[in-house]
């Protein structure tokens, strides 16, 4: 068969095609930016990229097309005008990988508006350490694989379920799609405000993952998230495996001890033990639903938690990126308000009390940029020393956002500008910590050498 789609270098739409490509297809491919890491992944083994929807493309003939859900009709995207009006054979992303890679195989779908990725990559580690060689697909590069996505050779396929919407033509969630046997509900927050009026839209998209779960599967629900407690009213036809309880509840996995060294009980009754890396009490329960979806799978408590002891993480989750002078520049990929308080508390935990973080945030996602969070930002950024805000493309005045914080923020019109207050600002022994969904206009690299070049 050969594909051509629409949108390949995005991290879902790339992990496809590297499947597509494994499983012996033909791809092809195109994309408004052809841009690297995804482009240089993809061409590697030996994809073709096409930059630009020109409708000439319509020339590769190919059997399907497989649209991304970046295409919206109209002129600029001109091929998907040819396909409509030829009647060309096309699909969705969500929807093809279904049929022609999650068919037939023990599907483990890990949702939530945070830790989806790391989770994921957490619970595809665990399999694989057991010896399972499980296929799996994650929107990001854990770097115990080094890559995002494989078929496997396993009966067991691992994927990050995200409830953003499937292409123009279908506004279900991604996940509705991939029909898990296991499921994870990680937590539920409201985001993605350019497609959801609000968080109960979101709860009808996660019921419908709830719905297609059979009575033979298991849901792994975060016991401390309300919005999953009104989900499951809704209605619940599967096992249901509870875990992070803040006390002893029967049956439901919790964790005693700190995030970096914890015991794993059910219950009153001790499991396992998990020393490793990680920071901060958020991958604390990421790990704990990870062990109760891998148990699912037949992986006992105390194997995963020798799997986790191993586990490197994933890039771009408080990822050292360098350091200059004595001061360290970390790459996150927080963007939501939650994401960006845990993980500098995380950071906080973690570090000597007289050292400093300097909070570095890109309001980049569709959600920040449309401003319905603005509001939480103060909270988010409570624990930071400093804040440093980008402000280029906003609707809305950032600094009249962090006014509460006072002169503990500071915005900034642009990258260059940005990086030369926080240069002026840092000193020996700070954190700086940039979190954003983007490569936030290579400001990792350009303060290091700024740094640098203080000194």
């Amino acid at each position: 068969m050969h594909i051509h789609i629409l949108g390949i270098c995005g991290t879902f739409m790339g992990g496809l095609a590297a499947l597509a490509r494994e499983a012996g297809h033909k791809v092809t491919g195109c994309d408004a930016n052809v841009y690297p890491p995804m482009s240089e992944q993809l061409q590697a083994l030996g994809i073709e990229l096409i930059t630009g929807y020109g409708a000439e493309q319509m020339e590769l003939t190919p059997d399907v097309f497989v649209i991304g859900n970046v295409v919206t009709r109209g002129e600029r995207f001109p091929l998907m005008e040819a396909i409509l009006d030829a009647g060309a054979a096309y699909q969705s992303g969500p929807q093809w990988l279904a049929e022609h890679v999650l068919a037939g195989r023990h599907v483990l779908a890990v949702a939530g508006t945070h830790g989806k990725t790391t989770t994921t990559s957490m619970l595809a580690w665990i399999l694989e350490h057991a010896g399972l060689e499980p296929g799996f697909l994650v929107g990001g590069v854990p770097m115990n694989f080094g890559v995002s996505a494989r078929l496997g050779k396993g009966k067991h396929f691992v994927i990050e379920a995200d409830e953003y919407d499937t292409a123009f033509f279908d506004k279900r969630s991604k996940f509705v799609h991939y029909r898990p046997r296991t499921a994870i509900l990680n937590n539920l927050e409201f985001d993605h405000a350019d497609i959801f009026p609000d968080v109960a839209a979101i709860e009808t998209q996660f019921h419908h993952l709830v719905r297609t779960v059979p009575a033979s599967g298991r849901l792994v629900v975060n016991a401390r998230d309300e919005a999953l407690g009104r989900v499951l009213q809704r209605g619940c036809w599967s096992e249901v495996q509870r875990f992070g309880a803040r006390k002893e509840e029967p049956g439901s996995l919790r964790a005693r001890g700190e995030p970096q060294a914890f015991d794993v009980l059910r219950g009153s009754l001790k499991l396992a033990h998990v020393d490793w890396e990680l920071i901060g009490e958020h991958n604390q329960l990421n790990a704990l639903a990870a062990i109760a979806a891998a148990e699912h799978a037949g992986v006992t408590p105390e194997q995963s938690a020798a799997a986790l002891s191993a586990f490197k993480n994933v890039r771009r989750r408080m990822e050292l990126r360098g350091e200059a002078q004595g001061i360290k520049v970390y790459d996150d990929f927080a963007h939501h308000p939650t994401a960006m308080r845990t993980t500098i508390d995380g950071l906080r935990r973690r570090i000597a009390p007289a050292e400093r973080i300097l909070a570095i945030f890109e309001p980049r996602s569709n959600t920040m940029k449309l401003g319905a969070m603005k509001a939480q930002l103060p909270w988010a950024l409570e624990e930071a020393d400093l804040a440093f805000c980008h402000q280029s493309g906003l609707s809305w005045d950032a600094a009249e956002a962090l006014t509460p914080m006072g002169e503990q923020a500071i915005v900034a019109a642009d990258v260059d500008a940005l990086v030369a207050a926080v240069v002026k600002a840092a000193k020996p022994g700070d954190h700086l910590l940039c979190m954003s969904n983007g490569g936030f206009g290579g400001i990792h690299e350009k303060l290091l050498s700024s740094l640098a070049a203080k000194a």
